[in-house]
Formats: C-alpha cells, sequence, structure tokens
C-alpha cells in the first residue's frame, strides 16, 4: 500500500488520446529531440598500441559514442547509435566509412490495432526469460522477489551494446481485446571465429558477443556469420491471467560444430534451430504463479515454476524450481541460474522479504542447484548452494544502515598435477557494511566495508578487502553537481577480487572490480551549461603501489597507474 500510495500522484486513468496526424512543422516543434557525445580514453598507454610484429591494436585508444533520440508524444521515437571501442579503427582501416557499430530504430505506438510496430534494431522480451529475452536481465539479489521476471515484450534498442538485440521488423497487434499478437523478423551478422571442415565449407563453435574488433584476427571474425530469425508471441494478457505461447526459427549461413573440450559435447550442432516456448503468469489475491516451459530442436527441454505470495502485511515470500535439460539450446535466453545459458542445471530457490516495522527489513534466500553434464573446468556432474542475507536499519529518512552476507558452495576440478581430475569444494564467503546517511539536502555521504573469504579444498584460503567512503553533492538550485570515490582495496589472488557498482556519467555504467593491492578514486561532474546543454566529465584511476605494470597481454601497462578521462555533452531541444 505504500508503494502504491507513493505511485498514486503520477497515475492517470482515463481514455487513451487517439493519434493526430502530425503536421511537418509540429514534428519539429512539439518533438522532444535529443544528441549526446561521449569520449573516453585511458591516459596510459597500453602494450597493445605499441609497433609490435605480432597482434596488436590497428586502431585508436579512443572511445566514442554518438546518440541521437526523437520523440513525438507518445505515439513516434527514432534513436541513432554510432560508437567506436578503444583499439578499433576509426574511419580508416576496416571502418573507411563510419564506425565500427552502428544501430537504427523506427517506432510507433498506439495506432490503431498496431499497439507497437518497430523497424530496425529491437529488443525482445517475453516470459521467464527461457525461450526468448534479448538485452538486460536481473538475476539474484537482496530482493527476493526479482526472481520472478518482469517481461516488457517489444522495445525498440537504444543500447550501445553490440549484440543483444535483434535487426528488422517487429510488431504487437491487438488481435481481440485480450489477445496480442507479435510477430518479428530479423536479419543480422553476428561474429564467430570459424575453421574449415572437411567438406569445405565452414563452421563455428559459438558467437562472439564482446562487439571488440582491436586486432587483425577480430576484425576477421567480425560479422563473419549470417543470423536469420523469424516468428511470433501469442498472447493472451487480461488483469490477472496473462498466458503467451513463442515459436520461432534460427538459422546460420554455417553450421555450429562441437568444440574440442569435454564439456562442448552436448553443444548445438548444425545450422537450424527451432525454439518453442510456453509461459504464464496468474494472480490470484495475494498469490502470484509464474513459469515457462520452453523445447528446442532435438527434445531439449528447460522449464522454471515459481510462486510468490505475502504470508502477512510484512512478510512475503517466493519458491522457484527449475530444470534445464543439457541439450536445451537457445541463443536468446537469460533465465535464472548459475550457467550463463539456461542449459545442464537443476535447481531450488526459497525467499523471504520480511519488513519488521518502519525502521527495519531483512531478506533472505537460499538456492541450491546441480549441473548433470560437465562444465567449464569441472570434468564431472556437480552441486552447489547459495545463501545470501541482507538486514537494512532505516531510522529516519536521511539514514540507512545494510549488512548484508552471502556464502556459496560449489565444485571445480582439482588443481593437483594428476592425470585424472577429480572434484573439489570451492567456497567463497562476502561480508558487507554500508551506511547512507544524508547531511542535508546537497550533501549526502556512503560508506562501505566489505570483505571476502575464498578456498579451494584443502589450500590455503584467500582474502580480499575493500573500504570506500562515497560523496555526493547536488545542490537543486546550482548548475555544479558531483559525486566522488575514494576506495583502498587488498585481495591475495583474482579469487578473492570484489566487485562494486560505481556513479558514471548519464547513460554510462560501470561495476568496478577491485583485484590486488592499491587505491580507486573517480570524480564525476555534471555541469548545466543551458537550459539545453549538460556537460559530463569523469575522471577515474587504479593505482598500484607494489606493481610494476598494470594487466597482461595488449592491455599491458608500465608502471603502476591506470586512469580514464570520459567527456560526455549532451544537448536536447
Amino acid at each position: 500500500m505504500e508503494t502504491i500510495s507513493n505511485l498514486l500522484p503520477f497515475v492517470t486513468l482515463g481514455e487513451y488520446p487517439e493519434i493526430e496526424i502530425p503536421s511537418f512543422k509540429n514534428l519539429r516543434s512539439k518533438a522532444n529531440q535529443s544528441l549526446m557525445l561521449r569520449y573516453a580514453q585511458g591516459l596510459e598507454k597500453q602494450k597493445g598500441y605499441s609497433d609490435l610484429p605480432g597482434s596488436r591494436y590497428l586502431g585508436t585508444p579512443g572511445k566514442i559514442l554518438f546518440k541521437y533520440r526523437y520523440n513525438y508524444s507518445d505515439h513516434f521515437s527514432a534513436s541513432l547509435v554510432f560508437k567506436k571501442d578503444a583499439g578499433e579503427q576509426f574511419f580508416s582501416g576496416n571502418n573507411k566509412y563510419n564506425f565500427d557499430f552502428s544501430s537504427f530504430s523506427i517506432s510507433f505506438n498506439q495506432i490503431g490495432r498496431m499497439a507497437k510496430l518497430v523497424i530496425g534494431d529491437y529488443s525482445l522480451q517475453f516470459g521467464q526469460g527461457l525461450t526468448l529475452w534479448s538485452g538486460f536481465a536481473f538475476g539474484k539479489g537482496p530482493d527476493v522477489t526479482s526472481a520472478a521476471k518482469k517481461d516488457l515484450g517489444l522495445k525498440a534498442y537504444t543500447s550501445s551494446n553490440e549484440s543483444s538485440f535483434f535487426r528488422g521488423v517487429a510488431a504487437a497487434i491487438k488481435v481481440a481485446r485480450h489477445l496480442e499478437f507479435s510477430p518479428f523478423i530479423s536479419y543480422k551478422h553476428v561474429d564467430a571465429s570459424q575453421s574449415l571442415l572437411p567438406n569445405g565449407e565452414y563452421g563455428q563453435v559459438n558467437i562472439s558477443v564482446s562487439g571488440l574488433h582491436r586486432t587483425k584476427s577480430e576484425i576477421k571474425n567480425k560479422n563473419s556469420l549470417g543470423q536469420l530469425v523469424y516468428g511470433g508471441v501469442l498472447q493472451y494478457l487480461s488483469n490477472n491471467l496473462n498466458i503467451g505461447a513463442i515459436a520461432y526459427a534460427s538459422h546460420y549461413e554455417n553450421a555450429f560444430i562441437t568444440g574440442t573440450r569435454p564439456y562442448d559435447a552436448k553443444g548445438f550442432t548444425g545450422k537450424d534451430l527451432l525454439n518453442i516456448g510456453l509461459h504464464y503468469n496468474y494472480s490470484f489475491r495475494n498469490l502470484y504463479l509464474f513459469g515457462e516451459r520452453a523445447q528446442s530442436t532435438g527434445g531439449g527441454t528447460a522449464m522454471v515454476n515459481g510462486i510468490m505470495t505475502n504470508l502477512s502485511h510484512h512478510l512475503s515470500a517466493v519458491l522457484l524450481h527449475r530444470n534445464y535439460d543439457i541439450n536445451y539450446h537457445s541463443y536468446f535466453s537469460q533465465a535464472i541460474g548459475e550457467n550463463s545459458d539456461a542449459a545442464n542445471e537443476k535447481g531450488w530457490y526459497a525467499g523471504l522479504n520480511y519488513n519488521i516495522d518502519k525502521k527495519w527489513s531483512a531478506s533472505l534466500y537460499v538456492d541450491i542447484f546441480h549441473f548433470p553434464w560437465l562444465k567449464y573446468r569441472v570434468d564431472a556432474a556437480s552441486s552447489g548452494y547459495e545463501v545470501q542475507g541482507q538486514m537494512i536499519y532505516s531510522p529516519i529518512k536521511t539514514f540507512k544502515l545494510t549488512a548484508r552476507f552471502k556464502t556459496k558452495l560449489d565444485q571445480q576440478n582439482t588443481d593437483s598435477k594428476i592425470s585424472v581430475k577429480y572434484l573439489e569444494a570451492v567456497s567463497k564467503q562476502n561480508w558487507r557494511l554500508e551506511t547512507y546517511w544524508r547531511l542535508n539536502r546537497k550533501v549526502c555521504f556512503q560508506n562501505r566495508i566489505e570483505s571476502c573469504r575464498y578456498q579451494k579444498g584443502e589450500g590455503i584460503a584467500e582474502n580480499g578487502y575493500l573500504f570506500c567512503q562515497d560523496m555526493d553533492y547536488k545542490p537543486l538550485s546550482s548548475r555544479l553537481s558531483g559525486n566522488l570515490r575514494l576506495a583502498y582495496f587488498h585481495t591475495d589472488s583474482y579469487d578473492s577480487r570484489l566487485y562494486a557498482y560505481e556513479d558514471d556519467v548519464l547513460y554510462g555504467f560501470a561495476f568496478g572490480m577491485y583485484n590486488g593491492k592499491g587505491l580507486r578514486s573517480y570524480l564525476n561532474l555534471k555541469y548545466n551549461l543551458s537550459r539545453r546543454f549538460d556537460l559530463w566529465t569523469r575522471y577515474a584511476i587504479f593505482i598500484y603501489p607494489q606493481a610494476g605494470t598494470v594487466g597482461s597481454g595488449l592491455d599491458e601497462i608500465q608502471g603502476n597507474i591506470k586512469s580514464e578521462l570520459k567527456i560526455q555533452l549532451r544537448y536536447q531541444f
């Protein structure tokens, strides 16, 4: 009820206005448009930019991002994105006439029976992510109810991610009052490392999703594989019951082959893949049921079913079961689980959210999983579990204290130098204590202490520590605002590394990895040049006092400092 009360001032009930055919003048004067340009570059020279005889970066070290957005009412929008990563060529070499990556989409909304029409790049998110889900998806987290995914259906694609989208035409059509049909077709080229097969054709083991085209080998793999995807989604949508059926086919110009590693033996092979799925969610009083069943060519199935309920005004719970076959294959899945794809996994997930009173709240989840087949660095069937608990204390609106604990146990091949590998238990525990407090309307602080303990088998336990101090300055009347982080970290190895979200420029995303021993700091500043112009700058730096070099391979830097400068300008009109 508290959430509903907070939302009510922003909600209006009534007839949706019919679309008007706008004049050219209105298309220009009554639309909201924005232009954004971002440039970022590492300030220290990496090994890959040296004149090496072998593999090296062929482009310049700068990162460039250009975005244009157009919105007319709620009925029409357009987007244009250009991007260049560090090390990629810019209007030279392989990219003589353009950026390395470009994306374009036009979206029409609420035109008669056409609820949505997208031409160009788009994303599709349906059900629980087993059959058809492109783009970002949340996994397990402190809010245990996030285990039930909230699909968005068809959306125009405006991100700069170079792999998680479709390219073509898609629509959402209102067939009847509660019935909606979403047909789509997509054709694009994706990156793949290919090898010549005995039959004279080319084949590949997997698809590359990094979007990086810096070296000769990466450029060779760029857009080397044609991908055709077409199908449709039929949904029954009502206030408390949603049911959807998905069917689509994927065709690739060259065949997939199995890799040489043992766990690749069950991988997808061939050129054609058919995926079908059925998903549902149903609300009845304080119960919410959700789930999905999916099947791919060859008989592999995947299934997830869950129930969420409010046990009282203060306590809510979720229970979820998943069962993903070894031979279920989908290149467009983002389902809950331990693996990056929805295959070779069985598990039970249970979680509780407990709002004790206005000051205290707690959450807890337990996830038990089993992998019937081999995995990377796991040459046998394996099992494990994960437990996370969190407690929040907020006596006043300007102060919050968060304590979190997470423990995970799974299995990996032993590191012992023996011919026949056996599995060893791998345990990892994380502890976090975090405070947020607002000094006044302009300044707020956030402090974090986090530690990690990692141990494999009977080996020596490794530890990691992170201490963060963040400060935000956001006055309502000033043109200038910003935030600052000062952090110290110390980890015994890569296995005991720690992660922490970092503030960035608008639409930027940073999730820093803290590994080794050193200092981390960044400063973000935003300055409103005028009502229409905004300027962001970001300077971030790692300092490793005891290191002679930073990074490895072509990313190696001589010295103990790694820093980056980022500048972004946005114009709204």
